[in-house]
């Protein structure tokens, strides 16, 4: 596996524990805190260490998005599709729930933005993920769109 992919996957992993939180992350995984730091860790002797599949699916269940999933996805040509209509997801009822679902999906894009123009180019993969979080942004915001409208006939 090249440098470039390796530490594509780790930082991947580091946003899937982070997701979760380092005190959750242990008790689904089993695993110290120290483990899980070693699966994301850059350091030359961590390099081959790679977060086991049980533990990645434990973390992505709790996670707000499927982190390390959507990385192997993009790394093998493939796109994630992921959204508001995950199975089992829980919707708030109101707006109020949407506003906070919008300003999640907003701070999601701007993450994904920083971290394409770290470089000062935009990859192919930067701006299909820019593209997917655009879209899951749109959902909530026509979602909203027609809450609004139905309480205002009312």
């Amino acid at each position: 596996m090249s440098d470039g992919r390796r530490l594509y996957l780790k930082r991947h992993t580091e946003r899937l524990i982070k997701d979760v939180g380092y005190a959750a992350a242990c008790d689904l995984t089993g695993r110290s805190k120290a483990t899980l730091g070693r699966y994301f860790s850059e350091a030359t002797e961590h390099s081959e260490r790679f977060m086991p599949v049980d533990a990645v699916a434990a973390l992505e269940e709790a996670a707000d998005y499927p982190h390390v999933t959507a990385a192997l996805a993009e790394l093998n040509g493939g796109m994630l599709s992921y959204g508001s209509d995950r199975r089992n997801a829980e919707r708030g009822a109101g707006v109020n729930s949407d506003v906070i679902v919008l300003s999640q999906r907003f701070a999601m894009l701007m993450t994904e933005y920083h971290q394409s123009i770290e470089d000062g180019v935009i990859s192919i993969n930067e701006a299909r993920r820019l593209l997917a979080e655009v879209l899951e942004l749109q959902k909530v915001l026509v979602e909203m769109k027609l809450k609004l409208e139905s309480e205002s006939r009312t």
